[in-house]
């Protein structure tokens, strides 16, 4: 009798460990709230229509969601991660989330995670504006806390080798790292954030441009002034942003480093020449990006409000 016991109970502990590790699934939602994909993409598209830089704004929450412990919405919680130095006063779209998630759960009660929200998100943002489709594995559940390390952000002052150490930190390759760094190709940045940059700062930057940013960014002051980190297409994902790196034209310093006699040269003269190249190698770094160390199976949870954990 003990030993069918003891065998119960292994029994029990490797299904739990299965639930916690269940695998991601494109089809996850296809009969538990099969509106779940059509509802989050009539989300973003209407945001992305009235305002086209909540499409950068979405990508980056998803970008700073899974960088820090993982694709689990702990972004999403007031406070905490919202309040990093990373993240202070930068960080929108979370509006859009939430009028989604409200959506869904009238249709689906505590059934989509905000986790696989934001991921969906990410990708419909993207494509809002002309980028790349790809299919999102789904199946995250959302986290109980947000207390993760912000530092494994990569800031706008990164060398190329602080860069490859934050994307292989996270099982990211360096031509996923190059890839995902087109996201630039939308979205704007703070003058604070490459004021030494067009002063001085950095050689490996065109003067015409460095000076032509110089009006909306003074040396001292106006440090939330915002410049498009893709000037030649600031509102179309597209492969422009690699085609200025060749000319020195990277807002910020981690954006030209890719293209400065280094390692990753060559990956950005194939994505400035092949836009299929790029959009292929991004889609392909989004999904990886998208499966860092999700909740599954029984682990997390379903947030009712995506702000908030549930009561």
């Amino acid at each position: 009798m003990a030993s069918a016991s003891c065998i119960s109970l292994v029994l029990l502990v490797a299904l739990a460990a299965t639930a916690a590790s269940a695998q991601l699934s494109s089809t996850f939602y296809d009969t538990s709230c099969p509106r779940a994909l059509a509802t989050i993409k009539s989300g973003v598209t209407a945001a992305v229509s009235s305002n086209p830089r909540m499409g950068a704004s979405l990508l980056r929450l998803h970008f700073h969601d899974c960088f820090v412990n993982g694709c689990d919405a702990s972004v999403l919680l007031s406070g905490n991660e919202q309040n990093a130095p990373a993240n202070a006063g930068s960080l929108f779209g979370f509006g859009v989330i939430d009028n989604i998630k409200t959506q869904l759960e009238a249709i689906c009660k505590q059934t989509v995670s905000c986790a696989d929200i934001l991921t969906v998100a990410a990708r419909d943002s993207v494509v809002a504006l002309g980028g790349p489709s790809w299919t999102v594995p789904l199946g995250r559940r959302d986290s109980t806390s947000a207390t993760g390390p912000t530092s494994d952000l990569p800031g706008p002052g990164s060398s190329l080798a602080q860069l490859q150490a934050a994307f292989a930190k996270k099982n990211l390759n360096t031509v996923d790292m190059v890839a995902l760094s087109g996201a630039h190709t939308i979205g704007r940045a703070q003058c604070q954030n490459f004021r030494s940059r067009i002063y001085g700062g950095d050689t490996n930057i065109n003067a015409a441009f460095a000076t032509s940013l110089k009006a909306n960014c003074p040396q001292s002051g106006g440090n939330g002034n915002l410049a498009a980190l893709d000037a030649t297409t600031a509102n179309a994902f597209d492969n422009a942003y690699y085609t200025n790196l060749l000319s020195q034209k990277g807002l910020l310093h981690s954006d030209q480093v890719l293209f400065n006699n280094g390692s990753t040269d060559n990956t950005v003269r194939n994505f400035a020449s092949s836009a299929a190249a790029f959009s292929s190698a991004f889609a392909t770094a989004m999904v990886k990006m998208g499966n860092i160390s999700p909740l599954t199976g029984t682990q997390g949870q379903i947030r009712l409000t995506c702000s908030k954990v549930n009561s």
